[in-house]
């Protein structure tokens, strides 16, 4: 028998006939005793299963040919009646049908549903319009959406895309579209992704898987997305019901002439956490640093609330906690030290960093054990469908990243290795001491992924990095990092997945020493944890949308040893004992949305710790100081026992209110156990400042933070404000008592005092998101105030009253500006300026046995003068032919363009009997620098 076929039409015709066909129907069709077929269809054209129906039943068939192509279908309809069959036919597609009984024909629909019924006043409306998805007209149900006919006819780029099958039951007034957005060149998924919708104006931003959800009406809509280097898209779909639509999206050389910052901005608005910070690595590339190297951490320090106590500074503060109150995770590990050469680089490859979350508020219910912030440090999947690499060449600085297809489309491998040639420098100098001296590091990074398919993927990083810095002929020191993490993320369904994550981390110092008399050692210390988690999430419905999980960690620490270097070393050897401990925790959180404009975020976490065996504990007298007069016992514990456990509940808190879809006010608390600390005396980090677990005497710090801000976008996203403050109380930090010894001490409890703290600060954040001028501006007004008080005043600091702490700095400003001149052209200016930071001055003399002593001030009493600094720097780009072997860049800077000689540190000597004061500083002029950058 012939196919009989639509003729091609305009949909808008083709609904007229279908509409004046519906008038000559009077009464609804009656099956009556239909047919059955017999047959089993196996792989075969959709097409040629009609036919096969159409002449097993005797009914004639109408379609449209060119929809069933490429269509395959496998079926049992033995012993079904027409209906049966056909409803089993097109289960998976978006096909439905109508049938002619009295005729014997049966009409082919593509999610077009026909009604024997149709609302009143139908015919009234405008022939220009047509119906893109007819609905019921009974009931509650939605209208039918009318759209130009034009739509259809429209030339489009993307072919318009129908999502889901058509329904007559439903009553539903919008439906979820999900799908993944992914780069095409690479197979990576693409986060942040800003996907516009153009109906309402509203944005729906990707993850950093690149996966979306959102709730679309019934109907036509068109769909725009936007992302640093990702070519500017539109898609056009129409809802039918619920389904899936991936984006798979060209890079796009020609976004480079602009920061787009659109999706982090709309985050800010309607997120709920508070004092969150997301950074692109390529938000770095325009901004000059020292030496011409892109630094996440600079980058981060540039913003409201996140400063460091000043150049050559190691670690991070961030709303007035110390360091070590920071969690910084790469690929789910921590790396203790992220820092070379005393933090004036980065020790994270910025080629294999795709970049960081940074929580300084509302911290995730899956992070714990840190008072203060959590950087989650991303590195970027490979490439996984052909060879590509990128690199720079500097004044100090080579690096090289490779990302190798394993097997296309589904495993790739990430090859980074950095390195610093600055030796060359320091043997160039006429001073003696520094043409002696000896600063180097490298970084190494290797990332496997494999994705077995839509369900599964696996995710593999190693990394090493090692500095060797010598200032003195006979020192050497050096430091490590070392880490590994393995992370399988599967989805069970639609509604849950997982991750379940493996991973360890090692830091470990020395120091070799080399004197001219028998006094060589090699001195060593390190720090050792394995952690496994597993964290669920599940979307319960509309309403709710649970993360949760468990998680352990294994500690080891050895907290040094001494051993004579060479035979002739008269140095005794000295080994404390090691330490460990495990922590953990089980935690659930429910993102609520209460209303469209309200949304609670409810999390709580247990936090659970025990210091373990083997070792020695002493016990004090009660009501007296610690030192070695009080000792009252010694206890030793076997391997594996309990010595002390400590524990609690931690509560994550947040609220977000739309006070306008661009303007929202958000409110959280959260509080925090940390057992796990610090022991320096030095004003600023060091690499040999060592790290102590809470045991019997030293007790875990606690802690908690509120936070309230109001966030506000201008102008289509294009400028995005925030207005944060906060307050945090801290119990149990720990601090130095005055001329305390705390490397390789045994009894380091009677070396420091533990105080409470508080911070509080307001954080202003204005930016530019696009456009030839982009950038932002931000300040910061924040006090970090410590107190440590006893009855005992060889345990009180300043009569036990409240003192800044070494990096309180109350007024804080940056500004970071990027004007692109030409697509190949472009200026970067970085200013900072801050309070500086306090310090302790001698006030006096006095003489005593005739020696003379130099009387200090309260600590942290005076300050250091305020430092500022302006960098600039030029881009120039390569040009954008796409089949270029390699795109290229250059990056001229100038560090400290004013020569500003910003003090380092104060210290003080006697000469002649007269105390003088004098300053350190490590950029006292300006520093040039030129980088050559490429990418293939």
């Amino acid at each position: 028998m012939p196919i009989k076929r639509f003729v091609s039409v305009p949909l808008c015709v083709s609904i007229r006939i279908v509409s004046s066909l519906l008038l000559l129907l009077t009464v609804i069709p009656s099956w009556g005793q239909e047919k059955t077929v017999e047959l089993q269809l196996n792989d075969i054209p959709l097409e040629d299963a009609l036919l096969a129906i159409e002449e097993s039943v005797g009914y004639q068939f109408f379609f449209e040919s060119d929809w069933l192509a490429d269509k395959v279908v496998s079926v049992d309809i033995t012993g079904a009646t027409l209906s049966e069959a056909l409803d089993q036919l097109f289960s998976n597609t978006e096909f439905n049908y109508y049938v002619l009984e009295e005729e014997n024909r049966v009409i082919v629909l593509r999610n077009t549903v026909v009604y024997d019924a149709l609302p009143e006043g139908f015919f009234g409306r405008n022939d220009s319009v047509l119906t893109q998805q007819p609905t019921s007209v009974i009931g509650t149900r939605p209208p039918p959406v009318f759209l130009s006919e034009n739509v259809a006819a429209t030339p489009r780029k993307y072919p318009l895309v129908r999502i889901g099958k058509t329904d007559p039951n439903s009553s539903r007034s919008s439906y979820r579209l999900s799908g993944k957005a992914i780069n095409s060149r690479t197979g990576e998924p693409i986060p942040d992704l800003a996907i516009r919708i153009q109906r309402t104006n509203t944005l729906v931003i990707t993850d950093e898987n690149g996966e979306f959800t959102m709730q679309l009406t019934p109907g036509y809509h068109r769909l725009s997305t936007r992302a640093l280097g990702i070519a500017d898209s539109d898609r056009e779909v129409i809802m039918y019901n619920d389904g899936e639509l991936d984006f798979t999206l060209e890079e796009g050389l020609e976004q480079l002439e602009e920061v787009v910052l659109e999706g982090d901005a709309v985050d800010k608005v309607e997120d709920v956490g508070t004092g969150t910070e997301t950074i692109d690595l390529e938000e770095s590339k325009n901004i000059p640093l020292v030496l011409g190297e892109r630094d996440l951490l600079q980058v981060a320090k540039a913003l409201p609330g996140i400063s460091s106590a000043g150049e050559g500074a190691t670690g991070i503060n961030v709303r007035g906690g110390k360091t070590d109150q920071n969690l910084v995770l790469l690929d789910d590990a921590v790396i203790y030290n992220p820092t070379h050469f005393f933090g004036i680089f980065q020790a994270l490859n910025p080629f294999t960093t795709e970049g960081a979350d940074i929580y300084k508020g509302s911290v995730p219910v899956e992070f714990g054990g840190r008072l203060s912030s959590v950087f989650d440090i991303r590195t970027k999947n490979g490439n996984e469908k052909e060879f590509s690499g990128e690199g720079s060449i500097g004044p100090v600085t080579g690096n090289l990243a490779l990302e190798i297809p394993i097997k296309k489309d589904t495993s790739s491998l990430v090859i980074g290795g950095r390195g610093a040639y600055a030796d060359w420098i320091l043997r160039s100098l006429d001073d003696e001491d520094l043409s002696n001296s000896e600063a180097s590091f490298f970084d190494g990074i290797v990332k496997y992924h494999h994705r077995f398919n839509e369900n599964n993927e696996l995710k593999a990083t190693a990394y090493f990095s090692r500095d060797d810095f010598s200032i003195t002929s006979d020192s050497l020191y050096n430091y490590t990092n070392r880490l590994a993490s393995i992370r399988w993320n599967h989805r069970f369904n639609e509604k849950t997945s997982g991750a379940l994550l493996l991973a360890n981390s090692d830091y470990r110092f020395g120091i070799d020493f080399d004197g001219q008399a028998n006094t060589d050692f090699d001195l060593n210390y390190s720090i050792n944890e394995t952690e496994i988690k597993y964290k669920l999430s599940t979307v319960l419905n509309e309403k709710h949308s649970l993360d949760y999980g468990i998680t352990s960690k294994l500690y080891s620490v050895n907290p040094g040893s001494i051993e004579p270097m060479g035979g002739d070393s008269d140095v005794a050897p000295i080994f404390i004992d090691e330490e460990q401990a495990v922590e953990g925790a089980i935690f659930i959180g429910d993102e609520i949305t209460v209303t469209d404009r309200l949304k609670v975020d409810l999390g709580l976490r247990y936090a659970f710790f025990a210091a373990l065996g083997s070792g020695t504990q002493r016990t004090y007298f009660d009501g007296q100081p610690r030192n070695e007069a009080t000792v009252q016992d010694t206890i030793s514990y076997n391997s594996g026992e309990v010595i002390e456990t400590y524990g609690g509940p931690e509560v994550r808190v947040a609220a977000r209110y739309l006070l306008a879809p661009d303007f929202s006010v958000k409110a959280s608390f959260n509080n925090a156990y940390q057992f796990v600390h610090t022991l320096t005396n030095n004003t600023t980090v060091s690499p040999i400042d060592t790290w102590k677990l809470s045991d019997l005497n030293i007790e875990p710090q606690t802690g908690y933070q509120a936070a309230l801000g109001f966030y506000k976008n201008f102008n289509d996203d294009m400028f995005e404000v925030s207005l944060e403050g906060y307050y945090k109380r801290m119990d149990n930090v720990l601090d130095f008592k005055t001329g305390a010894d705390l490397l390789l001490n045994e009894n380091v409890e009677t070396e420091v005092l533990q105080g409470d703290g508080k911070a509080y600060g307001v954080e202003f954040l204005i930016k530019k998101n696009r456009g030839k001028l982009n950038g932002w501006l931000g300040y910061t007004y924040a006090r970090s105030l410590y107190r440590f008080d006893s009855e005992f005043s060889e345990e009180r600091i300043n009569n036990g009253e409240f003192f800044p702490s070494n990096f309180d700095k109350p007024h804080d400003i940056s500004l970071i500006a990027n004007y692109r001149l030409t697509k190949r052209y472009s200026f970067s200016a970085n200013f900072v300026y801050q309070t500086g930071r306090p310090v302790t001055y001698p006030i006096g003399t006095f003489r005593f046995n005739n020696a003379d002593f130099v009387a200090f001030s309260d600590r942290n009493a005076f300050r250091i003068p305020d430092f500022y600094r302006l960098d600039l720097g030029i881009n120039i780009e390569g040009n954008h032919r796409k089949n270029k072997l390699a795109h290229s860049f250059w990056t001229i800077s100038v560090y400290n363009v004013l020569g500003r000689n910003n003090p380092f540190s104060v210290f003080f000597v006697t000469e002649g009997g007269e105390v003088r004061a004098l300053q350190s500083s490590i950029f006292a002029i300006p520093v040039p620098s030129i980088t050559y950058n490429f990418k293939f």
